[in-house]
């Protein structure tokens, strides 16, 4: 039976369809708009899309806990189809043993040693694009970069690193409903699943990478051997699928508005505050799952104990309470506060790294680059969680 309070305003969307994936938007100012809390008959679920609400709900592990799942399913009551994330898909006290080995991995000193090597390949990425001009935006270079550098940084081999593609597809699309998409990303992971879950281990891993630094927290007892090549694994799902598609949306959105490009290549020091506009204006992760530990208030609503809520990122990144102008795309915006790699202690591992990146490939571009123009129709890849991208063909006008 629904438990549901007769006061919440019930919705007869499918944020998980084609067509809301395709263009989510209309239906984010839908929902954000019913009230505080909203729910869907649909999947018996709770939705919360304003920015005050999610944020409250992803900084609030206590009573929305991540352990039953950051997706649809509730592992209470099923199985994971695979062994559980030990990063997004635990709680403290389990949490944060993890989370302290990662964060002492990505210490100020690596991710500055990391900062040259990836200004390096993308001086050599746009030199070698700029005398093409024309390009395939996203093969060529939203997923180029970070196949190239993140995988380098862990220390895997070069060979195959298309796999991590398949994989990360199917972990994104996992967080929604046993639907066509995520039924079609499954058939495609099996044949390179046992590839992903080798190069996780440590034989397979360079000396003095960040994942040889995981295994060597391992050898001090402070994680199992079992563990550290899971780590690995969410290490690696977390630092390449959302750093392409953050990549390729702030690309597709700069070439949408060639005024906003025009500040940015005048003043390359934009690039940092450029890219979290992007990843503001179109959240790269559009959807997040929470499960209520214990009978929850939100704005008056109640809920009960051991049900899903939904959080809206992408529509509470274009929330007017928090935003002026949110649907408008602005360089000049200091969007501090959005949520697109979620918020609270289970923030996305990979954000700093992508950060980066993001800002390197921005920067780097609006040196070399006068303008960015699409040459025809870009097409977006579906995807239960993700606002992905499958082709973004391009002009790079050199400066």
């Amino acid at each position: 039976m629904e438990a549901v309070a007769t006061q919440i305003p019930r919705i007869d969307v499918d944020p998980f369809s084609d067509d809301m994936l395709d263009e989510p938007y209309a239906m984010h100012e839908i929902v954000r708009e019913a009230g505080p809390v909203v729910f869907i008959p649909k999947y018996d679920l709770h939705v919360v899309a304003r920015h005050a609400q999610v944020q409250s709900v992803l900084t609030n592990w206590e009573s929305f806990i991540s352990s039953a799942g950051v997706g649809l399913a509730n592992f209470r009551h099923e199985a994971p189809f695979r062994p559980k994330s030990l990063l997004l898909e635990a709680d403290p006290p389990d949490h944060t043993v993890v989370r302290t080995v990662i964060s002492r991995v990505m210490s100020p000193k690596t991710i500055q040693q990391l900062r040259d090597l990836f200004e390096a390949e993308a001086e050599s990425m746009f030199d070698r694009l700029l005398e093409k001009r024309q390009i395939e935006g996203v093969k060529e270079l939203a997923e180029h970069f970070p196949l190239k550098v993140f995988p380098d940084a862990v220390g895997l081999e070069t060979e195959g690193r298309d796999n991590l593609l398949l994989y990360g597809d199917m972990v994104f699309n996992a967080l929604g409903p046993r639907n066509e998409l995520f039924e079609k990303s499954m058939e495609r992971f099996k044949p390179v699943s046992s590839w992903v879950m080798d190069h996780c281990e440590r034989k397979a891993l360079r000396p003095g990478g960040l994942g040889h630094l995981i295994y060597q927290a391992a050898d001090t007892g402070e994680i199992t051997p079992e563990q550290a090549p899971m780590l690995v694994r969410s290490f690696l799902s977390a630092g390449v699928d959302t750093t392409i598609n953050g990549i390729a949306n702030v690309l597709l959105t700069l070439a949408r508005h060639p005024g906003e490009y025009a500040k940015l290549h005048a003043n390359p020091a934009l690039a940092r505050q450029t890219f979290e506009e992007g990843l503001r204006y179109e959240s790269i992760v559009q959807t997040i799952f929470r499960t209520t530990s214990r009978p929850v208030e939100i704005d008056g609503v109640q809920i009960d104990a051991d049900r899903k809520v939904l959080s809206l990122l992408g529509a509470a990144n274009r929330d007017p309470r928090k935003w002026p102008e949110p649907n408008r795309f602005n360089v000049e915006r200091n969007p501090v506060g959005h949520v697109v790699f979620g918020a609270g202690i289970h923030g996305c591992v990979g954000q700093i790294i992508a950060r980066m990146e993001g800002e390197i490939v921005l920067r780097t571009l609006a040196r070399k680059v006068k303008r960015i123009e699409l040459t025809a129709r870009h097409e977006r890849h579906l995807n239960n969680s993700l606002r992905a991208m499958r082709t973004l063909p391009l002009e790079l006008v050199p400066a």
